[in-house]
């Protein structure tokens, strides 16, 4: 009777022992490395155990499933010989099986997975002490087994970049936002920042067709007069052709001599920045602050102009627009009734779903205009429309080159079907 006493209580050991390698497996996981390096830098240095082990994880889940398989086989052996003595040889075995099949999967493996999984960098802690004490008891099987592990990768060739990509860093953006981690405007900025890099100087530029520009012979007062009515601060200067930049003219330095009789804005304006449509706004960014210019004009494959950017154009990209008290606050998406907007069309084609909810549009386009054009594969007149998938287009404004406005209904009942989703 004795016997059978000391073998439970050696069964309950190893049962309690299973749980702590289960738990601290799924701890060891699931923890937050960012979590514990803040604690580290507060002085934790239990958080700084975790970190150390964590850093040699192969060598940390050896330890864990070799301990974790030499209780759980004693439990079983043990199990096996207080079923016989208590029940017999018959039995015994059957018994045994069920029973501590049952006991491990609730109390050694389900309960204490599930508890580490919610306090996972708590857990890692409390257990680090203990488990660096089994990795030193077990240090000659963890060497047998990581000569093993260096074989098997000798032979399947495994590939170790665990680099985190900006979709990896996306997702879990999103995932703090839904759990309430960050609200919805600091998941915005570090969307927009993740993807700040991916921008180039063609996606966020003024077209040509939209630039305003004063030729080198202005007059001061048609120069103010200009100023005054477009509400910009900085305007190119050109000769013959808006293709041929001279400089540019700053608002507060053609205030400062604009009394003068002998103006001219060859005085006044500033050398032109030049720009590729292919460079990316992080390095513009960088280019601009270098050169310690707000305004650039990007090029295209001619040498002509292609457009215009501004350092405000560049932040808006991460923090959104930019708005001052003498702009015209323009709505680029009006909500007309359930499931139709009036839209303009020089926004961004990537805004156009983003604001409606839609699958991403396959396109060579960069505007909602161009988008139409290649639709309809011609300048479309104020009436014109098309079908796409579950949109109907109606343009509504034009001026003869582009589209300007356009009216957009939404198929709330629209299917793709099999050949349209291949």
């Amino acid at each position: 009777m004795e016997g059978q006493s000391v073998t439970l209580i050696a069964i309950v050991v190893c049962v309690i022992l299973s749980a702590y390698f289960s738990a601290t497996e799924t701890a060891f996981s699931s923890l937050s490395r960012t979590r514990i390096k803040l604690m580290i830098e507060h002085g934790n240095r239990k958080a700084a155990l975790v970190n150390k082990l964590s850093d040699n994880y192969d060598k940390l889940l050896s330890t864990i499933l070799v301990g974790n398989n030499i209780v759980n086989i004693g439990a079983s052996s043990l199990a096996t010989v207080f079923f016989i003595s208590l029940l017999g040889g018959s039995k015994g075995p059957t018994v045994s099986t069920i029973v501590l099949t049952v006991v491990i999967l609730i109390f050694g493996e389900i309960t204490p997975k599930s508890l580490a999984k919610e306090f996972p960098e708590r857990f890692a802690m409390f257990s680090a002490p203990i488990l660096r004490l089994i990795m030193l008891v077990l240090t000659p099987v963890n060497y047998i087994f990581m000569g093993w592990r260096k074989l098997v990768y000798s032979l399947v060739k495994v590939k170790d970049d665990r680099r985190m990509t900006d979709e990896e860093l996306l997702t879990i953006v999103a995932e703090a936002a839904e759990e309430g981690g960050i609200d919805s405007a600091e998941s915005e900025l570090i969307r927009s920042a993740i993807e700040f890099n991916d921008l180039e100087a063609v996606d966020i530029l003024t077209p040509r067709v939209s630039v305003v520009g004063v030729e080198q012979d202005v007059s001061a007062a048609e120069l103010e007069r200009i100023f005054a009515d477009s509400g910009l601060s900085r305007l190119p200067v050109y000769e013959d052709s808006i293709d041929n930049v001279l400089g540019i003219v700053n608002l507060k330095d053609f205030y400062a001599c604009a009394r003068d009789e002998s103006f001219r804005v060859s005085t006044i304006m500033t050398k032109p920045v030049y720009v590729s449509e292919t460079m990316k706004i992080a390095d513009l960014l960088k280019f601009l602050q270098k050169a310690k210019a707000h305004f650039a004009i990007v090029a295209d494959e001619y040498g002509g102009m292609l457009g215009i950017l501004t350092l405000e154009d560049i932040l808006e990209e991460l923090v959104g627009e930019i708005w001052d008290e003498h702009d015209e606050v323009i709505e680029e998406f009006i909500k007309l009734e359930e499931n139709r907007y009036r839209v303009l069309c020089t926004a961004d084609l990537e805004k156009l779903y983003e604001e409606l909810g839609l699958d991403e549009i396959e396109s060579d386009s960069v505007t909602i205009s161009g988008w139409i054009l290649e639709q309809m594969e011609r300048i479309p007149k104020e009436g014109d429309s098309f079908t796409y998938e579950n949109l109907t287009v109606t343009v509504t404004k034009t001026d003869l080159r582009r589209v300007l406005e356009a009216e957009i209904v939404v198929d709330p009942d629209y299917q793709k079907n099999e050949e349209e989703e291949e």
